[in-house]
């Protein structure tokens, strides 16, 4: 398992606006707001270290020479590569496209949102993830939320995507085999499919799922008894500390 680690790359989504976490946000990027004492970008970078993963790529826009000197004081045991998207926040899809010439050398990258705090085993989703044979492996969870991803309960391959609020469908029509479950924020890709996102200038890496699954096997990997917490609303953030 450590030469597949190896063979991982991490990549962390910290460009956001954090516009929901404002007024956290009007002086410092989403990124490194803290959480008991450590910033949230710390956090996920220890996690992904503690896996075993050597190479990890941060997004930036927001403040951006803020998280650029965080890092240089930082010493983690990996290579860490920042991605600037200062002059153009290209959401979570294009992010990734702009960062493709510094993922020539991993087989697979294990995606993050910086405002995500769980203790998936990183070592076990990447083994389930290589084991399914999966181009595409999503952490999800039975939660309540408003938008749900929507799976074939067979093989739990991505069929589509659902908004509770509005009705609001995409992809496959729901059946008695679907099953709806909430994305986590974490996700596994193989680098051939980065390099099959379109070249726009921004796009939703949900969006690039839905139009993918029928060509590619993506599929959902269900982490319910793990502690997770998504952190980046205000609200949130407040109620989780108390």
């Amino acid at each position: 398992m450590k030469s597949d680690m190896r063979k991982t790359m991490g990549f962390v989504f910290a460009a956001g606006l954090g516009t929901r976490l404002y007024p956290l946000t009007a002086d410092r990027p989403k990124a490194l707001v803290k959480y008991d004492g450590t910033t949230l970008l710390e956090r996920v970078l220890r996690r992904l270290t503690d896996a075993g993963i050597e190479r990890i790529v941060v997004n930036v826009h927001h403040f951006p020479d803020q998280i650029i000197d965080f890092l240089k004081k930082l010493h983690f045991p990996a290579d860490i590569i920042v991605s600037d998207e200062r002059a153009y926040l290209r959401d979570t899809a294009g992010g990734l496209k702009f960062a493709a010439p510094f993922l020539k050398d991993c087989d697979r990258l294990l995606l993050h949102n910086v405002d995500i705090l769980s203790d998936l085993s990183i070592e076990n989703f990447v083994e389930e993830h290589l084991r399914s044979g999966a181009d595409v492996t999503l952490a999800v969870k039975q939660r309540e939320t408003s938008r749900y991803l929507v799976f074939d309960s067979k093989d739990m391959r991505l069929i589509g995507w659902h908004d509770r609020r509005t009705d609001a469908r995409r992809g496959a029509p729901a059946t008695s085999d679907s099953v709806e479950r909430a994305f986590s924020g974490i996700h596994i890709i193989d680098r051939k499919i980065v390099e099959s996102i379109p070249s726009v200038e921004k796009s939703s890496i949900t969006d690039f799922y839905l139009q993918i699954c029928q060509n590619f096997k993506i599929i959902g990997y269900e982490h319910n008894s793990d502690f997770w917490q998504d952190v980046g609303k205000y609200d949130q953030y407040i109620n989780h500390l108390s």
